[in-house]
């Protein structure tokens, strides 16, 4: 089974200012040190009149790269994507430069603000293997079929209301089978969710 990790949910992107100096970034989703170069020299071509594009990168296996473009030693941001656990992940923070010096302390926290808001702008997906599921139960049930699927973590593709309501549901691989139990103890053993596959896919965190 894959191991299960966190990376962007696509791009986004951040606005930070501090006296004068704006703070531009952006995060992006990549799957390579090619990619994420590729992105890296674009972000520069379309800053190219900036004072510093600083970035960091950090794939899965192990890649870790970053520059503070000539900003002093600590500004980068790969802190923020270290604590988070993020991977797979490229961000760029450009810097215009508004005539103020901010000293190594707000040039921290300016980087990091940027890096952060442009992460929550792209938003986290979690990448796992998860069991798709399909449940059939009596109107009765169902807010606790659904109740005992949401503490497992469970993403509700669809629902269907017929004489019974049917569930299409995804849930983390390790968690089908205590589900099911719980089903069965639930119902005398009358309920028995159907397993019709297993997919590895992003699911956005909340």
């Amino acid at each position: 089974m894959t191991e299960a990790y966190l990376t962007p949910a696509g791009e986004g992107s951040s606005e930070y200012v501090e006296k004068k100096s704006r703070f531009l970034g952006r995060v992006f989703a990549v799957s390579s040190e090619d990619e994420a170069r590729a992105l890296l020299e674009a972000v520069k071509r379309e800053h190219y009149d900036a004072r510093h594009n600083c970035w960091c990168y950090i794939l899965r296996g192990g890649a870790k790269r970053y520059s503070d473009d000539g900003e002093p030693q600590g500004t980068a941001m790969l802190n923020v994507f270290e604590r988070e656990g993020i991977e797979n992940v490229l961000c760029v923070v450009t810097r215009y430069f508004g005539g103020i010096l901010l000293g190594t302390g707000g040039l921290v926290r300016a980087y990091t603000a940027a890096a952060k808001d442009a992460l929550l702008d792209a938003g986290v997906n979690e990448m796992r293997q998860w069991a798709s599921l399909r449940v059939t139960c009596p109107y009765s049930l169902y807010d606790r079929v659904r109740l005992e699927a949401e503490k497992l973590g469970a993403v509700f593709e669809s629902t269907d209301y017929g004489a019974d309501i049917t569930l299409a549901l995804l849930l983390p691989e390790e968690a089908a089978e205590p589900f099911a139990q719980t089903l069965r103890e639930l119902s005398a053993g009358r309920l028995v969710p159907e397993k019709v596959g297993s997919v590895f896919r992003g699911v956005l965190r909340k």
